[in-house]
């Protein structure tokens, strides 16, 4: 005669470990990772502090996105006990884990002793169906979709590279973009940069990128700077409270520029450079890996250097090198992944080819070595002629 529910879940709770709400409070902070396996309606009524999310049909997919480490100290709840002690079993019996704890009474013996709930801020249900191939991935899930929603990014050009990588990032959800670019849609820009359009020749790139962007995800804010990036105003720009900053610029005089103000800021920059057939991309994290200027001491002279408008992209180049630079920054925003610090990536589209090159820090940096506490405020908005000194090289 088969058991019944009852008799069954007692059968599972005398297989694992149980736990009170009174002991699980303890243990919030104290490395034990908590676990809310109810669904998604449940979670975003409220949850315990800084609990992971996977719902119990999930979990066998999911729970490796929150804890890959068999001996981790794992605290499951519900709504009731009920289902975290299934859970539980799964996990202990099936997975391998060793560690792994339900609670009992679930959220609402919790509630009851009036402990702390955190009530989550939720998608709406335009923004659960846009975002719901996210919401599936364990990495991103709600959360992440809401650092994404509440990040800034800072695009300096909206060109080759801030085409692809602008779409890419509004797609996704991030919040709001910032645009510096002074330029006018070009007929011949139209090769590559996808993010404008024949009937817009003439129109300022920042206003041509505003209509696509938000004809694509009504979502996001758009910040438009049409002008020309210098030291009279990056700072006043940076200053908006750019998270990270996404480099597409074609000078290396601006390059240096854009160095120095983001290590004194610390704001991470993602950083690709295109000619020809070749492509670049790496991260400068400031005071985490090696900064533009430990890459570059110094310019390369004009003729390893060329402009693409004097020596020619082609044109589905910027949309490969955009692409990964825009998979950088999302990377970034979720804190998930190993972003490229540290590491310069080489494509070569003829041959199909990436490389990775080791990047270290230079302890004699003139911009990064220097402890970020020991610039004052008087040299926070004073830059070298940066014009002059890639002259000199060149």
């Amino acid at each position: 005669m088969s058991p019944t529910s009852a008799e069954l879940l007692r059968d599972i709770k005398s297989r694992i470990t149980e736990v009170d709400p009174s002991d699980v409070r303890e243990q919030l902070g104290n490395g034990a990772v908590v676990v809310d396996v109810r669904e998604t309606e449940e979670f975003a009524q409220g949850h315990l502090p800084g609990a992971r999310h996977v719902p119990r049909g999930y979990l066998e997919s999911r729970i490796e996105g929150v804890t890959s480490d068999r001996d981790a100290h794992l605290i499951l709840y519900c709504a009731s006990g009920n289902r975290s002690a299934y859970a539980a079993r799964t996990l202990v019996e099936d997975l391998g884990y060793s560690n792994v704890e339900s609670m009992t009474g679930g959220i609402t013996l919790w509630k009851d002793r009036g402990y702390d709930v955190e009530v989550p801020r939720t998608l709406t249900a335009e923004q659960r169906e846009r975002y719901s191939r996210h919401l599936l991935l364990p990495e991103v899930g709600a959360e992440g979709q809401q650092k994404l929603l509440d990040a800034k990014v800072l695009l300096l050009g909206a060109g080759g590279l801030g085409s692809p990588t602008a779409l890419y990032l509004a797609a996704a959800g991030v919040g709001t973009l910032g645009i510096v670019d002074n330029d006018a849609v070009d007929l011949s820009n139209l090769q590559r940069q996808v993010i404008h359009t024949t009937d817009r020749v003439g129109v300022p790139k920042v206003d041509s990128a505003e209509v696509s962007i938000n004809a694509f995800n009504p979502d996001v804010n758009v910040v438009k700077y049409p002008i020309r990036l210098d030291s009279s105003n990056i700072m006043e720009i940076l200053e908006y409270g750019w998270d990270i900053v996404v480099d597409g610029l074609d000078n290396f005089p601006t390059r240096y520029l854009l160095n120095d103000a983001t290590v004194r800021l610390q704001i991470p920059v993602v950083s690709a450079s295109i000619l020809g057939f070749d492509g670049q991309l790496a991260v400068f994290a400031p005071y985490e890996g090696p900064c533009y200027r430990c890459l570059y001491p110094e310019p390369p002279p004009a003729e390893l250097a060329p402009s693409c408008g004097a020596n020619g992209v082609l044109g589905v180049l910027p949309g490969t090198m955009g692409l990964l630079q825009a998979t950088e920054v999302v990377k970034l925003i979720l804190g998930e992944g190993e972003p490229l610090v540290g590491r310069l990536l080489l494509y070569e589209a003829l041959g199909a080819t990436f490389t990775e090159l080791k990047v270290r820090r230079d302890p004699e940096c003139p911009i990064c070595s220097r402890d970020p506490s020991s610039i004052t405020d008087e040299e926070m908005g004073v830059f070298p002629d940066y014009e002059a000194f890639c002259a000199a090289a060149g």
